[in-house]
């Protein structure tokens, strides 16, 4: 059973499930609302058989500009700590979510990615973007720490700890190109419909694939981060084995020997319209 959300737009096509954030108007800032339907989103759609890669993206032109300033900010500033920290545990919510559903999630990022929304980019497995795209950690331009919803773990992981240092702390804004070079996205296309055409191409690649490998390749890059090398190389030596008893390990066998593409467990859903 899928997902059905309220604040978001959500479809599952061809084991592939879009999300599609749908208030252009804020350029697809968060409200308390879109954070919980999105975390439950998340949360559910790893249980969800049919789905077998996510894509996360905004309609017109942001991808997700963070707290919206009427709906949340405007509260936050009369709640006592208790009530901050339940807020900021909630946010994180999200973001454990995206990093745990044991499915490849990828933003396709066509427009201003800032605060909340460039650290939901950071906790996709893959990103695209929209040459027009913008990215920035702008919390310290609101008084607020740079590492915010698991950011100061998640973007030296991918940038190194001196860019992420620089994003954190200066709070600048940065084109595409620029995060392409310091590897804060994996491309950049010519506009939003381009990076949401590679993102598809992308997700229906990865659906057709081996979904217990991928989810196992998931689960070992977010285990191994606090492990010694020797921990490491025993921790993936037990997942192989893993893979290797399953039947998809088999079947991509058989059809080397065939001379044919292997069609992997579940993956026929990704040839259904």
């Amino acid at each position: 059973m899928t997902p059905a959300p309220r604040s978001f737009a959500f479809e599952m096509r061809r084991g592939v499930a879009t999300i599609t954030l749908d208030r252009p108007q804020r350029l697809n800032a968060l409200t308390f609302d879109v954070y919980r339907e999105l975390a439950e989103t998340f949360e559910r759609l790893g249980q969800v058989a049919e789905a077998r890669a996510v894509i996360i993206t905004g309609r017109g032109r942001g991808f997700c500009s963070g707290g919206d300033q009427d709906d949340i900010i405007a509260e936050l500033v009369t709640r006592d700590a208790p009530g901050l920290l339940d807020f900021t545990r909630s946010t994180g919510r999200l973001i454990a979510a995206i990093r745990t559903v044991r499915r490849p999630v990828i933003a396709a990022i066509n427009g201003t990615c800032v605060g909340a929304g460039a650290v939901i980019a950071c906790a996709c497995d893959l990103r695209i973007a929209a040459r027009q795209a913008k990215f920035g950690f702008i919390f310290p331009r609101v008084g607020l720490c740079g590492a915010d919803m698991g950011a100061g773990y998640l973007l030296p992981r991918i940038v190194g700890l001196g860019n992420a240092s620089e994003l954190l702390l200066m709070g600048r804004i940065i084109d595409a190109d620029h995060a392409y070079r310091i590897g804060l996205v994996n491309r950049v296309c010519d506009d939003a419909a381009a990076a949401v055409e590679l993102a598809v191409e992308w997700a229906g690649e990865l659906a057709r694939g081996p979904a217990f490998a991928h989810a196992m390749t998931k689960q070992m890059l977010e285990s191994e981060h606090g492990m010694t090398l020797a921990a490491a190389i025993e921790a993936e030596a037990q997942a192989q084995a893993l893979c290797m008893q399953h039947p998809d390990f088999a079947a991509a066998h058989q059809a080397f020997k065939d001379s044919r593409q292997p069609v992997f467990a579940g993956a026929e859903i990704c040839d259904q319209e």
